[in-house]
């Protein structure tokens, strides 16, 4: 494994925006002798100032050491000729994300740097062995992609084209390292791990909007205080902006071919011909400013608490969602009595929670109302992942059509019972939390199975790259892999689509009995 570059190599950085200051910012820090370098000077000078009222505020905090703010302070120079990044070990692009461009400034730098120099793009989006196609020297060009803030955001994805060489990259990412960030190695194709593998978070919930199964607060609430995610997708979308994420949906959908799994979604589309972007145009799924009301989401009003649960269960069977459900039924005071499963239903409907005359299920990709056909049990309803099923607040839960009414409300208050809220959506196929994860776990199961990158890289990328609670296979292993395969066959099944083809590598896990993590 290569060494990270010696703490008195020069790191040119190219751009002065909030990219370009925020890498140079961590570099310095870091030890490192920083050349910062923009085509509008003033932008530099500003860039240099921000950054040491930064350092300020760390030293303010106690994050930093006065001598060490100075140290930093000392080691950021300002270029005013691109010529004058000729001693550097490293040089990081930070420009616009137009190919030409970059093409031509690494171009010019090929030029400028010794033989040995490391050039990085910080793209996002545009292929890492396109931009480095036409240099003489493609091997060391390769891609060193920075999340916004970077000195708060710890993933690094290091990109290698296919022309990069391995040092190059191992290089990047040890120095990476040494800068205190979280670095994956990823392979150069659309999306690279984050853009790609995250698709889903949002699609599925535009998806859930456009089918009425809940409003945007609702599906907000339940992403949070059920699934652990920081946000709900249509308030990171407001945040994000419209324009900017449905912009690079189309680009992963076009890069991909039209492939159905990254398909953009309509009613996206309409908010952003409505000029509703979000935060930033002070409308989006939310309304912004001093007067707007706060988002309300549905909550179930409070039920009796029914007097028996049951659960059925196949003897000696293990299930790591379902048991903390019951533990958290018995701390609430109730007995839960064993008992068979349904007649008929086969050890596919076990375990399942018994109450009042209710069928309760873990959803498995299908509505309510089929399961209840199926099992000719009418009273069935159906309850949604969580995150932590011991410490969540809320949970979801959607009945079938046929289910009467006292059963439905039983189901209510007994999750009511164990300190949970409860939020009624519409019966959807593979609810919220749960048909947003498995999607999110097939996407990056395909990542892996297509060489992009480890199952290791992408659970670290989807935690410290966009805050997810839990990385996606590490969820799938939580839930069952054939839990997971289950969910996706279900949906699959139930629109018709390959939007929701179950990765190769699924069914491989599935079928050799193997988990991604331990």
């Amino acid at each position: 494994m290569a060494a990270a570059l010696a703490k008195d190599s020069i790191v040119a950085v190219i751009g002065s925006g909030a990219m370009g200051a925020g890498i140079a910012q961590v570099a310095a820090a870091s030890g490192y002798q920083v050349r910062l370098f923009d085509t509008r000077p003033d932008a530099v000078a500003k860039a240099i100032a921000d950054i040491g009222k930064v350092y300020g505020k760390l030293v303010e905090k106690g994050r930093m050491s006065g001598d060490e703010a100075a140290a930093a302070n000392a080691r950021l120079h300002r270029l005013g000729d691109l010529h004058e990044v000729d001693g550097a070990a490293l040089v990081i692009e930070a420009i616009v994300e137009n190919l030409d461009v970059k093409r031509m400034l690494f171009a010019d730098l090929e030029k400028i740097v010794a033989d040995d120099c490391i050039l990085a793009t910080n793209t996002s989006s545009i292929s890492v062995t396109a931009i480095a196609a036409k240099l003489r020297r493609p091997e060391r060009l390769v891609g060193m992609h920075f999340f916004n803030p970077v000195p708060l955001m710890a993933l690094v994805e290091v990109i290698s084209g296919l022309a990069t060489a391995q040092d190059v990259a191992d290089t990047v990412y040890a120095t990476a390292a040494a800068w205190g960030k979280n670095p994956v190695h990823a392979k150069s194709t659309p999306g690279f791990i984050v853009n790609r593998v995250a698709r889903p978070f949002y699609a599925e919930g535009l998806r859930l909007l456009s089918e009425q199964a809940a409003d945007p607060a609702t599906l907000d609430v339940l992403m949070r205080e059920a699934g652990g995610f920081r946000m709900g997708p249509f308030e990171l979308m407001d945040l994000i902006g419209h324009d900017v994420n449905f912009s690079v949906t189309q680009s992963v959908f076009n890069a991909y071919y039209g492939d159905p799994r990254f398909m953009p979604s309509v009613l996206q589309q309409e908010m952003v011909n409505a000029g509703f972007l979000g935060r930033k145009s002070g409308r989006g799924f939310y309304h912004y400013g001093e007067d707007a009301a706060k988002p309300v989401a549905q909550t179930m009003a409070r039920q009796s608490r029914p007097e028996t649960v049951g659960i059925s269960m196949e003897p000696g069977v293990k299930n790591a969602v379902t048991e903390p459900v019951e533990l958290r039924l018995r701390e609430a005071g109730y007995t839960v009595t064993h008992r068979k499963p349904l007649p008929g239903a086969g050890h596919n409907e076990a375990p399942g929670f018994h109450c009042t005359g209710a069928a309760i299920f873990l959803t498995d990709g299908r509505t309510a109302t089929e399961r209840a056909n199926a099992n000719k049990h009418p009273d069935t309803v159906l309850y949604d992942l969580q995150f932590d099923a011991a410490g969540a607040t809320r949970i979801a839960l959607a009945r079938a059509d046929q289910c009467s009414e006292s059963a439905w409300l039983a189901t209510v208050g007994l999750f009511q019972a164990t300190g949970l809220e409860v939020t009624q959506i519409d019966d959807v196929p593979g609810m919220v939390v749960m048909r947003t994860v498995a999607m999110l776990a097939n996407e990056a199961a395909d990542a892996v199975n297509q060489g992009v990158c480890s199952a290791e890289a992408v659970d670290i990328a989807m935690q410290k790259g966009v805050n997810y609670p839990r990385g996606p296979l590490a969820w799938a292993d939580t839930v069952g892999i054939a839990h997971i395969v289950t969910v996706l066959s279900n949906l699959a099944a139930t629109y018709g689509e390959d939007r929701y083809r179950v990765s190769p590598l699924l069914r491989r896990k599935l079928a050799n009995g193997s988990r991604f993590h331990g």
